[in-house]
C-alpha cells in the first residue's frame, strides 16, 4: 500500500508539472501583415493584422506618432487576444509596433511605420 501510494504522488506531481509549464515564446517573433513598413495610406480607419505566434495567449498592440522615439502621443496601448485590431486615426506619421505574450514570455516587439495623407 505505501509503494502504491508513493507511486501515486509521483504520477500526480508529474502530471502538474506538465500543465503548468509555459512555453518560452521569447525566441519568435510577430509577422506584421499590415499596414507594413512605410506604407501611405489614403484611407483613416486603419486595420492593423499580424501572423498567429504559437503558444501565446495575447498580444500587446501600441500606436504613436510620429514614432515612439519621438512621440508626441502614444494613442493607441492595447492587449488583445486576436491578430488583428481597427483603429480610427487622423492624417499624420505614425509608428506602431506589436508583441507576443503569454503568462511568463513575451516576444520583443515588431515595430512597422506609415503615413496617413490625403
Amino acid at each position: 500500500m505505501r509503494h502504491l501510494k508513493l507511486l501515486l504522488a509521483i504520477i500526480l506531481l508529474a502530471s502538474c508539472e506538465e500543465i503548468i509549464e509555459v512555453v518560452d515564446i521569447s525566441d519568435k517573433s510577430v509577422v506584421v501583415l499590415a499596414p507594413t513598413d512605410t506604407a501611405t495610406l489614403t484611407i483613416t480607419d486603419i486595420n492593423f493584422s499580424w501572423e498567429d505566434v504559437e503558444d501565446a495567449e495575447q498580444y500587446k498592440l501600441q500606436i504613436a506618432t510620429p514614432s515612439f522615439e519621438s512621440a508626441n502621443q502614444v494613442v493607441l496601448d492595447t492587449t488583445i487576444t486576436t491578430t488583428s485590431f481597427n483603429q480610427a486615426l487622423e492624417l499624420g506619421n505614425y509608428e506602431w509596433r506589436v508583441r507576443a505574450e503569454n503568462s511568463d514570455y513575451q516576444t520583443t516587439y515588431s515595430t512597422q511605420s506609415f503615413t496617413i495623407e490625403e
